[in-house]
């Protein structure tokens, strides 16, 4: 089993905030972390960091738990499950930070400031004119209304009085950085070009990401934090305040953006929107009634969307594309994790889940297949909805597909294709029909055997196979396409295919 550097055992998290639906790129996030805790006997917790109220939206929670969940990304802790750091949504645990800023405040990394949000824009506006950055940082912190220039009785009346201050970090100057992400590697940075973050706001009593998110990390003693890149400038500032509280940091690895499938940039809602392809897990509506599809409800199979996550922007170091949980938790690393963006190909998520219903024994494709067949109105044996998915699952994407490519297993054509009927049907095909009504009606039926006789007739006779073949498909399909036509028969019955062919010449005959 991995250890971490001090002994303890793996702990990693899974911490969204309930915004809004979880970003197909969120779920990459949490199965990476679900992998690495797996592959090397560890926790897998999830964390709700909900303290931006005016962002909260409701739902929201739930439904990260709920698209988890259906993926098969079982935790062993948290929102939710438990465990013995609870409790593990952050406005539940408001009452701890503040104490923490104090302490980073009077060991002198951190400083009370008290600028109102219209003094501040009114200085970045004036470094703006003079062509000059403004950096909140030990180039002006010492001129602003700090508690590093007050005394302490002005500074008890601030706070006492004031509603709107803040607790800063105080970045130490002229200082270069050193860290390392198991991904990417070192990674230097000059403190001169970090601000002060706020870590703490009076207004409401509650922390920023920046400090609920280190204490969190440390009282739960998280070993590895697994994120997405966008989180990475955050990274000197997160080693500073672990450096400051005297606490040993976690390992850090910054996961690759998950990047649009045409042109530049993050993969986006308005990307589905525009290609036609979903971006959340699930479905989702949101306040204005707006719903944007899911992948549970498009019709991809959980283990095909881990599958195709797990490839989007890991290598296995192989060409095996196909992998179940247990072999992605047994090979996977974040050593093999790529630094570059992962761009994402709708086709090959569904060619994912092509391939997860080739796999797929036909019992279990025929119990997703039913529901669809009776909300047709049709009750057909389990053995025979069997039988039929096995012929038509190597075409099919989607469990929503078999109706498309089956139908004519259930109900005899109405309607027969005007340009195949125009193609293969002839004045002759009636007199060829009949001949093939007698092949196949005259003794049992024996797919292989009827097979061979039915084409040494069409050889014999001096006819065209495909005009032959295509003339029975459309009697007993209503399309020149489908299934093998005698694996069709086999299925159906030499009598409905019969009376099929039957009525085919009767209706065509009539039409022509």
């Amino acid at each position: 089993m991995l250890q971490t550097s001090s002994n303890k055992k793996i702990r990693v998290r899974f911490a969204p905030s309930p915004t809004g639906p979880l970003h197909i790129g969120g779920v990459r996030t949490a199965l990476f972390n679900y992998l690495f805790a797996k592959r090397h006997g560890g926790d897998f917790i999830l964390r709700i960091e909900d303290t931006d109220s005016a962002r909260f939206v409701p739902g929201a929670e739930e439904y990260i738990i709920e698209s988890l969940n259906w993926l098969g990304l079982k935790f062993d802790e948290g929102v939710g499950f438990g465990g013995a750091f609870a409790p593990y949504r952050q406005s539940q645990r408001k009452h701890l930070y503040f104490k923490y800023a104090e302490q980073l405040v009077n060991s002198g990394n951190a400083y009370y400031a008290f600028d109102s949000s219209e003094e501040l824009d009114k200085i970045r506006k004036q470094h703006e004119e003079q062509g000059k950055p403004f950096i909140y940082n030990h180039t002006v912190r010492e001129k602003m209304k700090t508690s590093l220039n007050m005394n302490s009785i002005e500074l008890q009346k601030r706070l006492n009085e004031e509603k709107h201050w803040v607790v800063r970090f105080k970045i130490p100057k002229h200082e270069e950085i050193t860290m390392n992400d198991i991904i990417r590697g070192e990674i230097r940075v000059n403190t001169d070009t970090l601000d002060d973050k706020v870590l703490f706001k009076a207004a409401d009593m509650l922390p920023t990401y920046h400090l609920a998110n280190i204490v969190d990390d440390k009282l739960m003693e998280i070993s590895h934090v697994i994120r997405g890149e966008e989180w990475l400038p955050s990274l000197p500032l997160h080693i500073l305040l672990y450096r400051a509280f005297g606490w040993q940091s976690p390992e850090f690895a910054h996961l690759p953006l998950l990047l649009k499938p045409d042109g530049k940039g993050k993969l986006s809602k308005r990307d589905g929107d525009r290609l036609g392809f979903p971006v959340f897990p699930m479905e989702w509506k949101n306040a204005e009634g707006e719903i944007s599809s899911g992948y549970r409800e498009t019709g991809y199979f959980p283990e095909a969307v881990v599958n195709l996550l797990a490839l989007l922007g890991w290598n296995p170091g192989t060409e095996q594309e196909i992998f179940s949980i247990d072999e992605l938790v047994k090979n996977f690393s974040l050593e093999r994790v790529i630094k570059s963006g992962a761009k994402f190909n709708p086709e090959k998520a569904r060619w994912f889940n092509q391939q997860y219903i080739r796999q797929k024994n036909n019992e279990e494709l025929a119990n997703l297949y039913q529901p669809i067949l009776k909300s047709k109105g049709i009750n057909a044996n389990r053995n025979y909805v069997a039988a039929v998915c096995g012929l038509v699952k190597e075409r099919a994407t989607f469990i929503n597909d078999f109706w498309n490519l089956s139908s004519y297993f259930f109900i005899e054509p109405e309607i027969y294709d005007e340009k195949a009927t125009k193609k293969y049907w002839s004045d002759e095909t009636p007199q060829q029909l009949q001949s093939l009504i007698e092949i196949i009606d005259g003794k049992p039926f024996d797919k292989e055997k009827t097979e061979q006789t039915v084409h040494a007739w069409i050889a014999n006779s001096g006819l065209k196979t495909g005009n032959v073949m295509n003339a029975l498909r459309i009697c007993i399909v209503g399309a020149a396409t489908g299934a093998n036509m005698f694996d069709i028969i086999d299925i159906i019955g030499k009598d409905e295919t019969v009376k099929r062919i039957k009525k085919a010449i009767n209706v065509i005959n009539n039409r022509m």
